[in-house]
């Protein structure tokens, strides 16, 4: 913000690159359960290995909460003004 970026750019940023991340790893950790369903399938009770609600429900909670986690600490540096920002950091 103290090179002219707007509020609204500094949290887009924020949020772009914390939803990248976030698919990413829930990928990555969608493929890797999906590979060890076999392992813990004697611990899974009335539940299927591979099932598409379990998984989506997962998917839907861990990016709700990454979001929520990129939108507090974005927001709240929105709201330091940038030259003092500047001046502590010298």
């Amino acid at each position: 913000m103290a090179l002219g970026a707007t509020p609204q750019a500094a949290l887009s940023l924020v949020f772009h690159d914390g939803l990248r991340l976030t698919i990413i790893g829930i990928a990555l950790g969608t493929a890797a359960a999906a590979a060890i369903t076999g392992l813990i399938r004697k611990l899974l009770f009335e539940v299927r290995p591979l099932d598409p609600l379990a998984f989506g429900a997962a998917a839907v909670a861990l990016t709700l909460f990454a979001l929520l986690a990129c939108y507090i600490p974005a927001r709240r540096a929105t709201k330091v003004d940038p030259i003092a920002a500047l001046r502590r950091n010298e």
